[in-house]
Order: C-alpha cells, then sequence, then structure tokens
C-alpha cells in the first residue's frame, strides 16, 4: 500500500454541467507516489466554445488564453494513461470526475473505473473546526500555498499538499481514534476507508499515544491554572508607558488613555459606569489592560462578558497574550460558557458504540472524534457542522438534566472550565452565561471583584433569547414521530422489547405509557387544527401569505390547553419512572443501552417543550409578548408560536444587584446613545439614572476617508408602490456597483424585498459580471457569506438585520454601504407592539421614545461597518428619501460622526463617485 500511486486532478471549466455542454479549459494533474510529488502535467484546453466572462472574472482565464490550444481528444489517451492503476484525488471529485469522463467519451476512450479520494470530504473530517472547506480557505488556514486560485495547475499542487497534510496529520491520531474512523468509513462517500485501513495497521502495534481517555476516546491533555500562591505574584505594571513595544502600529490615543484611567478608577472605586468608545480608539485593549492590572494588584478577579463569540476567543488567544506579552508576567485569562455549549462525553460514548445513521450523522460522529483529540474547549460549537449532523451535537450536548457520574465529572469539559475560572485572574463569557439566573448559586462568582459587560447594547438581546420560548409544530411532531407507539416500529417498540428482555418495567406500564402519549397527540392535533383555524379566519383577507398575530388577539379554550398539559405531565412522569429503573440494570447489552439513552435524550426533550409550552399557553407573564407565526399555504405544518419579554430591566437586575453594592459594574459600547435619546439603551438595561455615561472619540481624522450621499430623487416610499421603490433601488443599485466595482454593502430591513430586489436586478442581466451574495438566498451562514464576499473583486452583499452590526471587512474589501431604507422596525412586529402599548398607556408617544432612536442606533451602526480604520475609505449612501423630508431625519444624520453629507440626485452621485475614485 505504500506504494500507491495518486493522481490529483483540477479542472477549470466553461461552467457547472458537461450535461449541458460546458467544456474544460484547463486540466493540471499532479502525481504522488511514496508519499512525495513526482509527475506533475498542466494544459490549456480550446472548449470549442466561447469562454462567459464570469469565467473569465473568476479564473483569469481568456478566449485568448486558449485560442492556440488543442482540443481534449490531442491530450485524452495521455490523461487516461495517467489516471491508470492511481487512485483519483480531487477537491470535490463530483466536479472534477463527470468532466472527465464527458471528455473521455467524447474522445472514444473508455470510462475510467476505480478509486476516488474527495479532499473536501478528507479535509472536513481532519480539520473539524475551519471556517471553510473552499480550497482556498483551507490552503490559507493550513499555510499551504496557493498563489492563484480557480487556475488549475495552482489548485491541483495546492490540492496535491493539502492531500499529504491531511494524510500525515491523520497518520497522527491515536490508535483508538484511527479504529474508531475506519469502522465508520465504509459509509464515506469517497474511499476513504483505504487510508484508514492503511494507517490503522500501521499504528496497530505502535506505543506512547499521549492522550487522556475517557471509556476509550482519546482527549487532548488540558493543561489546568496552577493555584500555588507563589504562582500568582505578578506584578502589574503601569499602561501609560511603553504600549508601543508590544502591541503592532500602536499610536498615543488621548480617548484611549482617558478611558483606560475611568476604568481603572471605577475599578478601584467600585463604580458603575457606562462608556461609549467609538470604533478605531482600541477599546478591548483600553479595559483589558486595567481590568488585568487591577486582578493582579489585587488578587480579586475580574470577569468580562461579550455578545459575539469571535470577541471572547479574540481576548483570549490575542489580545490576552499580547496584555501577558506587556505585563512581563503570566496572566491567567480563562473562557467559560454556557452549559449547553459543551460535550457530554457519557452520551457521545453511547452513541459512538451504536449504528444505523445517516451519512450527516455517522461524518458528524467521526468530526467529533477527530475533534476530541485537539479540543481544549469542549465548546461544539467549535465544529463546522453540516446541517444534518447538528441533531448529533444537540444530543450530545451538556445538560442540566441529567446528572454526570464521578467519573464523567473528572473528564467533563464544563466542570474543568469551572474549575479554571476559579483560578483564573480574568475570566471571559457571554451575556447568556452572565443573565442565567442559576450563577447566583455558583461559587465562580465568589471571587469576582468587577464585572466588565463589552458589548453592552446586547444585553437586551442577550435577555430577551435567554428567556424566549418557542413552540414550533413540525419540531413536536418531530419528536412524536421519533418515539411513536407499539405499532410504529420506532423507539417506544425498542423500548417495549428491551424491557422484555430485561425485566426493567412492567407492560401495564408500558401499556399506560402508551396510551398517555396516544391521547396527547391526538389532543395536539385537534388543539393544532383549532389553532390553524383561528390564524387562517383572522388573515382570511391578507394580501400576504406569511402573516403574525399576537396570541391575545385570537380566541383561544385555556381547558383544551391545560388538558394538553396534563397528559403531557403525566407521560413526563412516568416516562421518568420506567428510566430510573432501566438505568440501575447491572447488565444490559450495547443496543439496550443505546435504546435507554435515546429514550432518555427524547423525555429530556419532552420536559424541555412541557415548560415551552406551559409558558406560552398557561401561565404568560404579563411582561412578556406571545404571538403566533404562519404560511396560509401550509397550515398547520408552519404554525410557530413564540413567547419573549418585551422589558429587560428586572431580569437585567436579578443578575446585577447585589453586585451594585460593593463591586465595580462597567457597562461598553461603540453604540451606545442616540443624540436625541442619550440613555435609550441605558434605561433598557435598567441602569440608574444616577450612572454616568463617558464618550470617548477616535482621533480628528479618523473618518477623514468617509463620505455620506443622501440620494434626493428617488422616489417617496410611502408615496409609490413598493413594485416601482423596488425598481428604483435596483437602478440606484446597479448604478453604484458599476461606478465602485461591486465591494458594496446593500442594507435592507426586509427579507421580502431583498428578495425581490436581488431577482430583479438579477433579470435585468447588468451586474452578470460580479459575485452577488444574499441572505436567505445565498446558501450558507453570516460569516459564510461574509468571507464569499471577501474572496471576489468584483462583488455585492445584500443583507437584512444581523448585517448592521457585528461585521468587520477592513480596507479596500468594502467600499460602499447602501442604506435602502431607513432600519425602522415594522410596526406590526410582535415585541415592538407590546411595548409601543405599554409605552402609549404611560402617555409617552412611542414613536419618539422607542421607534425612533431604535432606528437611529442601527443606522449608526450600519455606518460602523464602512470605516474600521483611519486609513479606510468608503461611502455611506442612504436612498430613503424620509432621512430629508421628514423632520426626525436630522436625528439621522446628528448620530453619525461629523463627516461630508451631500444630497445629490443619483446621477450626481455617480459622477461624484467616479471622480472621488479617479483621485485615489
Amino acid at each position: 500500500m505504500n506504494t500507491q500511486k495518486y493522481v490529483v486532478v483540477d479542472i477549470e471549466t466553461t461552467g457547472h454541467s458537461p450535461a449541458k455542454g460546458d467544456r474544460i479549459i484547463q486540466l493540471a494533474m499532479v502525481t504522488i507516489e511514496n508519499g512525495a510529488i513526482t509527475d506533475t502535467y498542466t494544459k490549456f484546453i480550446h472548449p470549442g466554445r466561447t469562454i462567459p466572462l464570469f469565467i473569465q472574472d473568476l479564473t483569469n482565464i481568456t478566449d485568448e488564453d486558449v485560442k492556440d490550444a488543442k482540443a481534449f481528444e490531442f491530450y485524452a489517451e495521455t490523461v487516461f494513461e495517467k489516471m491508470q492503476d492511481a487512485i483519483f484525488v480531487a477537491h470535490n471529485t463530483n466536479f472534477d470526475l463527470p468532466f472527465l469522463q464527458a471528455e473521455l467519451k467524447r474522445s472514444g476512450l473508455p470510462k475510467w473505473h476505480g478509486i476516488t479520494m474527495d479532499t473536501v470530504e478528507l479535509v472536513r473530517l481532519m480539520y473539524p473546526t475551519a471556517f471553510s472547506y473552499k480550497l482556498q480557505d483551507i490552503t490559507s488556514e493550513l499555510g499551504i500555498p496557493l498563489e492563484s486560485a480557480h487556475r488549475a495547475d495552482d489548485d491541483a499542487m495546492a490540492t496535491a499538499l493539502l492531500f499529504l497534510r491531511a494524510k500525515n496529520d491523520l497518520e497522527s491520531l491515536p490508535y483508538d481514534t484511527l479504529a474508531f474512523l475506519h469502522k465508520r468509513s465504509f459509509q464515506l462517500k469517497s474511499d476513504l476507508s483505504r487510508l484508514f485501513f492503511e494507517l490503522t495497521q500501521k499504528k496497530r502495534n505502535a506505543q506512547g499515544d499521549e492522550f487522556d481517555r475517557f471509556q476509550g476516546v482519546p482527549l487532548k491533555p488540558r493543561k489546568s491554572f496552577s493555584a500555588d500562591p507563589e504562582q500568582q505574584s505578578s506584578l502589574p505594571r503601569d499602561w501609560r508607558e511603553g504600549l508601543e513595544t508590544v502591541f503592532p502600529n500602536f499610536e498615543k490615543r488621548p480617548s484611549q488613555y482617558g478611558m483606560m484611567a475611568s476604568i481603572e478608577d471605577a475599578l478601584m472605586h467600585k463604580k458603575e459606569l457606562v462608556i461609549e468608545a467609538s470604533t478605531g480608539m482600541g477599546k478591548t485593549i483600553a479595559y483589558l489592560l486595567p481590568a488585568v492590572n487591577y486582578a493582579l494588584d489585587t488578587g480579586r478577579q475580574v470577569m468580562i462578558s461579550t455578545y459575539t463569540t469571535h470577541l471572547q476567543d479574540q481576548l483570549v488567544l490575542k489580545e490576552g497574550r499580547m496584555v501577558e506579552q506587556f505585563i512581563g508576567a503570566p496572566v491567567r485569562i480563562s473562557l467559560i460558557k454556557g452549559l449547553s455549549h459543551y460535550i457530554d462525553l457519557g452520551r457521545f460514548v453511547e452513541l459512538l458504540h451504536g449504528d444505523d445513521e445517516s451519512y450527516d450523522e455517522t461524518f458528524t460522529i467521526m468530526q467529533v472524534l477527530v475533534w476530541l483529540t485537539a479540543t481544549e474547549t469542549g465548546d461544539l460549537n467549535e465544529l463546522n457542522s453540516s446541517s444534518g449532523g447538528q441533531f448529533v451535537l444537540d444530543k450530545i450536548r451538556r445538560s442540566h438534566i441529567r446528572k454526570l457520574s464521578k467519573q464523567e465529572k473528572k473528564a467533563d469539559f464544563y466542570e474543568f472550565a469551572l474549575n479554571q475560572a476559579k483560578h483564573a485572574h480574568v475570566i471571559v463569557t457571554n451575556h447568556a452565561f452572565l443573565l442565567n439566573q442559576h450563577l447566583s448559586k455558583k461559587s465562580i462568582l465568589a471571587s469576582v471583584d468587577a464585572y466588565i459587560w463589552d458589548e453592552a447594547h446586547q444585553v437586551v438581546q442577550a435577555a430577551v433569547s435567554q428567556h424566549e420560548k418557542t413552540f414550533v409544530y413540525t419540531q413536536w411532531k418531530y419528536i412524536f414521530g421519533q418515539l411513536g407507539s407499539f405499532d410504529d416500529q420506532q423507539l417506544f417498540r425498542a423500548l417495549y422489547d428491551a424491557a422484555n428482555r430485561t425485566g426493567f418495567s412492567t407492560v401495564p406500564e408500558l401499556l399506560k405509557l402508551e396510551s398517555l402519549f396516544l391521547k396527547f397527540t391526538t389532543l395536539f392535533d385537534e388543539v393544532s387544527n383549532l389553532l390553524a383555524d383561528e390564524f387562517a379566519a383572522k388573515f382570511a383577507s391578507s394580501r400576504h401569505k406569511k402573516n403574525a398575530s399576537l396570541l391575545s388577539e385570537l380566541y383561544l379554550e385555556d381547558s383544551r390547553f391545560l388538558e394538553l398539559l396534563r397528559y403531557l405531565n403525566e407521560w413526563i412522569d412516568l416516562s421518568q419512572l420506567i428510566l430510573q429503573k432501566a438505568e440501575r440494570l447491572t447488565e444490559k447489552t450495547i443496543q439496550d443501552q443505546l435504546t435507554i439513552a435515546d429514550w432518555r435524550y427524547w423525555t429530556e426533550e419532552m420536559m424541555v417543550k412541557a415548560v415551552e409550552f406551559s409558558e406560552i399557553f398557561v401561565f404568560p407573564l404579563t411582561d412578556e409578548v406571545s404571538w403566533i407565526e404562519g404560511d396560509m399555504r401550509s397550515l398547520p405544518t408552519s404554525l410557530s408560536l413564540y413567547k419573549r419579554p418585551f422589558a429587560v430591566a428586572s431580569l437585567v437586575d436579578k443578575v446585577v444587584a447585589n453586585a451594585r453594592q460593593d463591586k465595580a459594574v462597567i457597562w461598553l459600547s461603540g453604540t451606545m446613545t442616540v443624540p436625541a435619546n442619550e440613555r435609550f439603551i441605558v434605561n433598557q438595561i435598567g441602569i440608574p439614572q444616577h450612572v454616568p455615561i463617558l464618550k470617548f472619540e477616535p482621533p480628528k481624522d479618523f473618518y477623514q476617508g468617509a463620505h455620506v450621499y443622501i440620494v434626493e430623487d428617488m422616489p417617496d416610499i410611502q408615496q409609490v408602490s413598493q413594485h416601482e421603490y423596488i425598481e428604483s433601488v435596483a437602478d440606484a443599485v446597479i448604478q453604484t456597483v458599476i461606478v465602485t466595482e461591486g465591494r458594496c454593502f446593500v442594507l435592507f430591513t426586509s427579507q421580502d424585498m431583498l428578495r425581490k430586489t436581488v431577482d430583479l436586478i438579477q433579470d435585468t442581466g447588468l451586474l452578470d459580471d460580479y459575485m452577488l451574495f444574499a441572505q436567505g438566498i445565498s446558501s450558507g451562514s453570516r460569516m459564510k457569506l461574509l468571507k464569499s464576499f471577501q474572496r471576489f473583486q468584483k462583488s455585492v452583499l445584500f443583507g437584512t438585520n444581523s448585517f448592521w452590526e457585528g461585521v468587520d471587512v477592513p480596507g479596500d474589501a468594502l467600499r460602499a454601504v447602501v442604506v435602502v431604507r431607513l432600519p425602522f422596525t415594522s410596526p406590526d412586529e410582535p415585541i415592538f407592539k407590546a411595548r409601543s402599548e405599554v409605552i402609549t398607556r404611560e402617555g409617552v408617544n412611542p414613536f419618539l421614545q422607542y421607534a425612533l432612536p431604535e432606528a437611529v442606533l442601527r443606522l449608526r451602526q450600519g455606518f460602523g461597518r464602512l470605516i474600521r480604520s483611519k486609513n479606510d475609505k468608503g461611502l455611506f449612501i442612504v436612498l430613503d428619501r424620509r432621512i430629508e423630508t421628514k423632520s426626525y431625519g436630522r436625528e439621522f444624520i446628528s448620530a453619525l460622526p461629523k463627516v461630508k453629507v451631500s444630497k445629490v440626485s443619483l446621477e450626481k452621485m455617480v459622477t461624484d463617485i467616479e471622480a472621488w475614485y479617479n483621485k485615489q
């Protein structure tokens, strides 16, 4: 096997489908033998047709490049010969191999038959935390050279190096991991089982895998903080001197030093303080240095809470190490998140010994096995898993319901994180973790002497999310389908058979359990249909297919919900009783163990659902809003119900009240105020009126590269039809994109308007030379869309709410932000409606008190996407004329930094932008 030959192939083509006439324009083959590259072969190929412009943009291969090249038939025999007796390797074999097979057939040669290995599948397995598995991204992350992406010669060489790297890394895995992987590898889509077999045989007699183990699963050893007092005697260092020696491109900024001094004073004198620190003034270092100094000086801990995972990791891995270098001594910074972030190792071992999984489930289990040999945190959110694999991850998340054994606690990542936090100088966490009321009983907070809430404006959203309850019809029906009854041959039948074999439950108990289940599911269907009928009646005359209504606006009979809850609780109680008996058995087959574990998981899911159900339908609170959403085309299947608090001050106060008595509490954000209502955010959080708000601005020339344009000749959004407005938006976007050569964000407040605008732009064909990425239309997460946007020179990203903030695109990668509509929340949005009703009852105008400041704040955040450093240049273009024609428009303008604002026609703006770029 060591003499096995691999041929790594990459092709560039005129399109995606050989069946539709697309042809190869470049071919490259790299041969690997005995673990080394022995041959390369690359040719341009004449496709017999014109190369589309978007392919020329993607590959930089033009008609001129291939005009003297020969057709594939000329090279066919050489290509076929190179593929003989070799394993075919490609980065997505399902693309490259069908094209080659089609070309071989066209050339009169037989179909190639052999073993294939897909490096996409291989690297997804070997590097399960990688952000992206596109060749350009994964090679960049691993430090593998790739000079010109989407050129077959460079791509093939990079793929060959990637294959060798992944193969070597695979070989470094512990024997137990390789054996587990080999067992499941026969379900993979390419022939990677050959690799696993070879390496497992090679490692069988190897000694000295230096890994901790949990029930046969290797775990990376984790280094604990020392609790030795002598290890804690680091000396703080004056942050006023020497920062330039540690921090790259450091420049002394008075605002940063002022912020440091304010935080130092608040820490020393146990003050509560609100700070608004604009982009570009070094906010993170400005609070981390004083925090570390305070912790080292006093021996007391500082807890830093953030909203985004990115900032948490950055604090520990990047800024934390810089601060440690500046201090010149070890600084212990620990990271802890909510319980559900962490893997339940016991539950994973149970899954590992099962089988009969789908491809996605099998692959995710294999990813977790590899990840466990590398992770130091056990945070499942590190994994880049497919949507189909999320079900596996959800099954192996830690929960409050399942209690761990002593052996499990010793290996558990969450318990390890708690222990690390006890001995840390600084604890980094997220808002959701800190807002968890159960923490008041945790010893983790015993030594915390100060709290710093970064991204503090997001505390409102975090508190809402923490207390959100949902009722999704399809989720309930999915659970019912998993459990089944005796006749369904599902989990209940497996439980019944296991009970018969082992005797942990009686037939009458099981029959009662089934009877309760059938009563509950029958009544569930009746109530769902009643809800659907009420919903359909309310929106019978609506022209929209998707609608939402406050639950209080529908007529619902409480007695039916109480009856449903009674059946559900009786089923849960009996199921738990049966589980307790089953888990006391000392002798069970592996299959019985898996059945019991699965039943426990779904019982826990039903317990969670019972709480959600009761809080939405049976016991709603006065400061919460419940609403229902549905699609008129598919009732009751599309029904979803939600319950959220619309006021969070009391929820935050439960966490912060005790700290306010004798600890420092510091709230930080880049957007904490709006001009006409400075305390808009702090009042929502419940920060007392006497707490001051300090503002720290970036250097005066920070925004010198920004220019705001207000397009005056757009139609009045309230005077024309939506279609007419969308036509004008599409025209404005097209002209802006062409003059800026792409690199634009186009921000919407409505997914519907976004979709219709993108459809219209695509129909015109005027932006066919650009890559268009649209949230909710293009596949992938927000961050994947952002990465794709940055990859192409000529690209446009269309986004809704989540792109208004928290997205960093530095430098020339973002040239313009186009605001389609001022970011007001729809008055029909349920939480907005509930808050507005409360504000109105208090005799206050809800538009001025709530709607306007919220929209102004969001516009500020949208502007913040544009300028991330003083060298950035960019355009902020507002298409909504209300910013000029309405009296409240000046609130939006005054909330932006002091930059040049031009009110011009679309034609004049395009001319100005063209002239502006010509000066660059």
